[in-house]
């Protein structure tokens, strides 16, 4: 027994069906696609760095020391908050990277940056590096804080690529300003 044959308007459906089919499994802009960012964790002195979905990582970062005195390459500008810091548990296959923040008594920031474990190898295989802060009142200073949240890789939002973005995102990076 022969099936029958479509022609003429029962065709036109099906291939109507077919295009809406493709439209909705991801040849439509931005359908499926999200943005979201993580909350930012709490800052300290040592912090468990956290992956942009909030799980901790088995990677440490401490601020060992700070002082505060003139960049040896810019000394006339001043005093300069000097610190040192390592991370625990990092490898060469990941480069986590957190936020250093000098804050003041209130854990307002003063001033950050994003640092990158492999910063953390100084002269002679030290597990120890260092960094410079400049912020515009040095004497507010009264520690250095790492926020936990890993700022090393930011893929693609839904904005920039729509088929390929989105997804969870670390928190904007701290900034002067912000409450720690």
């Amino acid at each position: 027994m022969k099936s029958p044959r479509r022609t003429g308007a029962g065709a036109g459906a099906g291939a109507a069906s077919a295009l809406v089919v493709l439209a909705l499994s991801g040849c439509s802009s931005h359908w499926g696609c999200a943005d979201t960012t993580a909350e930012r964790g709490e800052a300290g002195v040592r912090v468990r760095v956290e992956e942009v979905t909030g799980r901790p990582l088995d990677v440490f970062a401490e601020v060992v020391d700070w002082r505060l005195e003139p960049h040896p390459q810019v000394p006339a500008e001043g005093d300069q908050v000097h610190f040192r810091f390592r991370f625990d548990g990092a490898d060469d296959m990941s480069d986590p990277a957190v936020d250093a923040c000098a804050v003041d008594e209130e854990r307002v920031a003063l001033g950050c940056r994003t640092i990158h474990s492999y910063q953390a190898f100084g002269p002679n295989g030290s597990p120890i590096g260092d960094e410079w802060l400049a912020v515009a009142d040095p004497e507010r200073v009264t520690g250095v804080l790492f926020v936990p949240n890993d700022q090393s890789y930011v893929g693609p939002t839904c904005e920039e690529d729509a088929k390929d973005g989105g997804g969870p995102r670390p928190p904007e990076p701290a900034r002067a300003g912000d409450r720690l």
